[in-house]
């Protein structure tokens, strides 16, 4: 069978069946993960069906980012994703389950489970790269407005003089975070991809704080010699 009809068969499934309540993590956010997986993997020898699937079940449980369990969702995910694929889909190469499994389980920045596996490393970039650009800053301030999260400190919206705390103000998750990404990912194109769009959330940082001294038409030039480049600072 074809990628493209294993696709079709997911997202018809997923849309039937899956809750899509938390739209930062819906079947448009897989689909966008599957298409940048795509992307990193082409001309290596991974395995298209594994990272296909791995890229479609990673959120299968998705636990709010301010759950008790939520450093288990991943694994969680990779149990059901295993379920799925022989209940669902049993004509799903037996011989991929575990493979698709592990990529699922590895994708999680909380779980902290090191990619084992090339498809798991393609997952596990591709999603991360959701986090950052003009996609992770929708997102980010999605999830945090959907939590009851303040945008970010007026005062102070850098923490430079009290302790970055994201669980209550959305922008210092960038720091806590998403500024962090690009150090984490596994694959060259992965990393590439990472530090040209985290460089857009610094541009985006100066900008905010430029507006907040009241200059409108300029980027603070502080801040952005502080943050940039991305991959020197962390």
């Amino acid at each position: 069978m074809s990628l493209i009809n294993w696709q079709m068969r997911f997202e018809s499934w997923l849309h039937e069946t899956w809750p899509q309540d938390d739209k930062a993590h819906d079947v448009a956010h897989l689909r966008r993960v599957w298409q940048t997986a795509q992307r990193i993997m082409k001309g290596s020898e991974a395995d298209e069906l594994v990272v296909l699937s791995g890229c479609y079940f990673h959120d299968i449980v998705n636990l709010p980012k301010n759950h008790p369990e939520r450093h288990l969702a991943s694994a969680k995910a990779a149990v059901e994703t295993q379920r799925i694929l022989l209940e669902v889909f049993p004509d799903f190469p037996v011989e991929k389950r575990a493979a698709v499994a592990h990529a699922v389980h590895a994708h999680s920045f909380s779980a902290g489970v090191t990619a084992e596996t090339l498809e798991a490393k393609i997952v596990q970039d591709a999603d991360r790269l959701e986090s950052l650009g003009a996609i992770g800053l929708a997102r980010v301030f999605y999830v945090s407005g959907a939590l009851g999260r303040s945008l970010f400190d007026s005062a102070d919206p850098l923490g430079r003089e009290r302790q970055l705390n994201d669980t209550e103000w959305a922008l210092d998750h960038f720091q806590k975070k998403l500024l962090t990404l690009p150090a984490t990912m596994q694959t060259a194109e992965g990393k590439r991809l990472a530090e040209h769009n985290a460089r857009f959330l610094v541009t985006y940082m100066a900008k905010l704080c430029a507006e907040l001294k009241g200059d409108f038409c300029a980027l603070d030039e502080e801040v952005l010699r502080e943050f940039s480049p991305i991959s020197e600072k962390y």
